[in-house]
């Protein structure tokens, strides 16, 4: 059922996108996209104050394993967006997934199958697949 919410998003991106349907405006509208997301994530920190971010430098002891590495992970952001927080944001990342359904448009590839494939690759990798 999920691949055909992705399949009819991604028909309904190549219904709707008529101005900007080459790939030099798609990638560049992309980019945009992806600048106003953070910038929409600054705003949350910086402007309206709903999440903090406290970021230090983690120390890690010399001789930890790799396996461990996860139990020295930093909680460096404290707070959930407010309502309106949440709706730009959530308002930008819908546009930037809109280009990236549009580049994969024009690239004839499937959105659902390059999620997919990423999925079984980290499911693959694990936390070997050094995100």
């Amino acid at each position: 059922m999920k691949d055909v919410i992705y399949d009819e998003f991604q028909d309904k991106v190549d219904e709707v996108l008529i101005r900007h349907a080459n790939l030099l405006d798609i990638l560049s509208k992309m980019s945009d996209s992806a600048a106003k997301a953070n910038r929409a994530v600054v705003k949350s920190i910086t402007s309206c104050g709903c999440v903090q971010l406290n970021v230090a430098k983690n120390e890690l002891p010399e001789d930890l394993s790799y396996e461990a590495l996860k139990e020295f992970k930093s909680e460096h952001l404290q707070g959930k967006p407010c309502p309106v927080c949440r709706e730009k944001i959530e308002e930008e990342l819908g546009r930037l997934e809109f280009y990236i359904a549009a580049i994969c448009n024009t690239m004839d590839i499937s959105l659902y199958d390059v999620l997919l494939k990423e999925y079984k690759k980290i499911s693959t990798l694990g936390r070997y697949s050094l995100y």
